[in-house]
């Protein structure tokens, strides 16, 4: 399907879409989940007739849609799919256990221009840490049945999440707490598996909640773990994310995980600098070889 430009007369940003504290922002940036407040409830863009419009020109790649109940232990690769279309979804989302994924919305000009809004904000709040180039930046809107609940996971990616309706709350966990995420489990996630990180019901107490109601965000850092349960409502949240240039920490992962296959006991990223820079180069190379090999088997 071809990606087409809705037409909207109200789709100038807000001069500003994020606010909060800009030390707040510099400290925390990438390293701890914090909460902001944002400008985009309310917005007409974000409503239910204006997503079904949205939803109806975007690619069937970058719709993804469930119904069924979840448990916050789930892997994402066995919830239950839905014969139902996504216009019926969101037709029968109060009462379709529905959870929908609009992705890369920021590809529409209307959409587009509130997410580089708010990645401009949020470039001038966090200040010189901020990355100067970024990578797979997009946005996503996600559309969510009343009491579903969304399982917990982890995410390549460095995100600003602006609730813009209904309430629900985020658990979001310290990625740094080898209890709630070991070494093991992050190198399956960047090497095999993205379903690897595994909930810990005895560690829940460890998260930090966040209470969601409309004009409130977080900042989820990159592999931070989180799982969310919707309130007794239908709500809107934006997930504007994108990914740092630099793939040397997934790489270093990736080794990781194939020298502990063969039994040994790799260190941790940022024990030994000499080491993390082999193995990042080493990886980098063979998935380089790897693309050449399987781009040269689709010329034959």
């Amino acid at each position: 399907m071809t990606i087409q430009a809705l037409e909207l007369n109200e789709s100038a940003p807000p001069v500003k879409v994020l606010d909060g504290d800009a030390r707040k922002f510099q400290e925390n940036f990438n390293r701890f989940s914090f909460q902001f407040a944002h400008h985009l409830a309310g917005h007409p863009l974000f409503e239910l007739s204006r997503l079904l419009e949205l939803s109806k020109t975007l690619p069937d790649a970058d719709v993804y849609y469930d119904a069924g109940a979840i448990k916050v232990n789930q892997r994402w690769d066995q919830t239950p799919r839905t014969e139902l279309t996504v216009d019926q979804l969101i037709d029968r989302i109060e009462n379709a256990g529905a959870w929908i994924l609009l992705k890369k919305t920021n590809r529409h000009p209307e959409y587009g221009a509130l997410y580089d809004q708010l990645m401009a904000d949020a470039e001038r709040l966090v200040g010189a840490r901020f990355p100067k180039k970024t990578m797979m930046r997009t946005a996503v809107i996600l559309i969510t049945s009343p009491n579903r609940v969304t399982s917990y996971h982890i995410d390549p990616d460095c995100n600003f999440l602006c609730h813009l309706r209904g309430e629900k709350v985020l658990y979001v966990f310290d990625r740094y707490d080898r209890d709630i995420l070991p070494e093991e489990e992050l190198e399956r996630f960047w090497a095999v598996d993205k379903n690897a990180a595994v909930y810990k019901q005895q560690y829940q107490d460890r998260a930090r909640s966040y209470d969601l109601k409309p004009g409130m965000g977080v900042h989820i850092p990159v592999n931070c773990p989180h799982w969310v349960q919707n309130s007794n409502n239908v709500s809107v949240t934006l997930a504007a994310s994108f990914q740092f240039p630099a793939t040397e920490l997934g790489n270093i992962y990736r080794s990781n995980y194939f020298l502990r296959k063969i039994g040994l006991r790799p260190l941790p990223p940022g024990r030994s600098k000499m080491r993390d820079t082999l193995k990042s180069w080493t990886m980098a190379s063979v998935i380089g070889v790897r693309n050449t090999v399987k781009r040269l088997i689709k010329k034959r």
